[in-house]
């Protein structure tokens, strides 16, 4: 999914809203639990994607790719069930580390890897020229 259709672009929200719709559309409260909605989120879209041989899960010879949630908030306490917590409570805000290919680019919620204040820069840029561009 992307920004055009919910504008958070928060996989954390995703998977609850996946979550909550099959729930309410087949009338059945056990339907699509948080576990199956984190592998979904997971080796599921990998596997769609056909990188299921290289990401998606932890495994020798994968790509280390992980994050690192902090659990210790309000709203993720008290935890009774990991996944459900994650599917229902998280958000993306709360991944406070996150490693790719075994290289971390977010570090106590600092980006390592890209200047944020110039790709901003960039972003808004790129977005006034769309918008002059439709409005002709």
């Amino acid at each position: 999914d992307g920004c055009a259709s919910n504008n958070d672009l928060d996989m954390f929200r995703e998977m609850d809203t996946t979550a909550k719709i099959h729930k309410v559309t087949s009338l059945d409260p056990t339907v699509m639990n948080a576990e199956s909605v984190c592998r979904m989120a997971t080796i599921g879209g990998a596997h769609v994607l056909g990188l299921d041989k290289r990401i998606g899960s932890i495994e020798t010879g994968k790509q280390a790719d992980i994050i690192l949630v902090d659990m210790n908030q309000p709203h993720l306490t008290p935890v009774y069930h990991y996944y459900s917590q994650l599917v229902y409570a998280a958000r993306g805000a709360d991944v406070k580390t996150s490693i790719v290919n075994g290289k971390v680019i977010m570090k106590d919620r600092r980006l390592l890897t890209i200047d944020v204040p110039t790709a901003m820069k960039n972003v808004r840029t790129v977005a006034g020229g769309i918008i002059r561009k439709d409005s002709h």
